[in-house]
């Protein structure tokens, strides 16, 4: 079996564990890691990897993981994508991944790619779940409720606010739906925590929900990467009442997303040039190995 070689990019939260799903994968090879910078020593899990500041650096690359904060995924998809390059990223701005979709798919149908955006647990894997309640019950409220838990997403955000240090966004589930985030920052020296605070509750990720901002002396001391996620639907099938569903997890968030990511970038090499997301994918087609010996064990 000819293995995939991949590209991780970016080594932060995501990244480290994209490594090791790579490498536990039986159908592909790490070709080896881009950051941004190499600087001193690199760190000791990746001595027997190379490490590179460009993928043009790394061999036959035919996949890339994007380990990178949302809002620099747009740009560095479409570098890719344009190297022929399959792409996979776990983008996670809800209202904007329809123009995400746009933008990527005629670069990569061009260049003979594939692209599967915001590929991680929540938009990704719970999407998936989502549009399955809805065909098991067409009529009806589903309620995705997250947490408590940190957000990276949330978190990459608030580190990108001058005066911002370091930071950690909580996802508190408030029910129905809805969410409370508290953030702990510290500052750097000098800066402004009232200036600091408005920007977080001005930004998108925040302007939607009740958000609490403390600062703090030290916030290595607070981070848990832990997470989970509670989705109900009640609803109708066909004309019975009453169809319960419930899912719940609770995972460890970067690990959970690096592991999703692989499987979409799996699923990536087996579709047709494109712009994808998640729910447009066949659920087989993430899973590695034999099409018909998945469909004899899961069927």
């Amino acid at each position: 079996m000819e293995k995939l070689r991949v590209a991780v990019v970016g080594y932060g939260n995501v990244g480290r564990y994209a490594v090791e799903a790579v490498q536990t994968a039986p159908d592909m090879e790490l070709a080896g890691v881009v950051r941004r910078r190499v600087l001193g020593a690199v760190p000791p899990e990746l001595t027997s990897v190379k490490v590179v500041t460009d993928v043009g650096e790394l061999e036959g690359v035919r996949g890339a993981l994007l380990c990178v904060p949302t809002r620099s995924v747009p740009a560095q998809a479409e570098a890719l994508l344009k190297r022929g390059i399959h792409t996979v990223d776990s983008y996670d701005i809800h209202g904007e991944l329809a123009d995400l979709r746009r933008r990527l798919d005629p670069v990569a149908r061009e260049h003979g790619a594939v692209a599967v955006i915001s590929a991680g647990w929540d938009p990704g894997t719970d999407s998936m779940l989502r549009g399955m309640l809805e065909f098991m019950a067409p009529r009806g409220v589903t309620y995705t409720n997250f947490g408590p838990g940190m957000s990276m997403g949330h978190s990459v955000a608030v580190k990108a606010i001058p005066g911002v240090k370091d930071a950690l966004s909580l996802t508190i589930p408030a029910g129905m739906g809805t969410h409370k985030r508290a953030v702990y920052v510290e500052l750097e020296p000098g800066a402004d925590f009232a200036a600091v605070e408005q920007a977080i509750k001005r930004d998108p990720y925040f302007v939607k929900d009740e958000t609490r901002v403390t600062q703090v002396e030290d916030v290595s001391q607070l981070i848990d990467m832990g997470h989970g996620v509670v989705m109900e639907r009640k609803g109708v099938s066909g004309a019975t009442h009453n169809q319960l569903f419930r899912f719940e997890m609770r995972i460890n968030n970067p690990a959970l997303t690096a592991q999703v990511m692989v499987a979409a970038l799996r699923a990536a090499a087996r579709q047709r040039p494109g712009c994808y997301t998640m729910i447009e994918i066949p659920v087989v087609d993430y899973l590695p190995g034999d099409r018909d010996e998945w469909v004899r064990r899961l069927v």
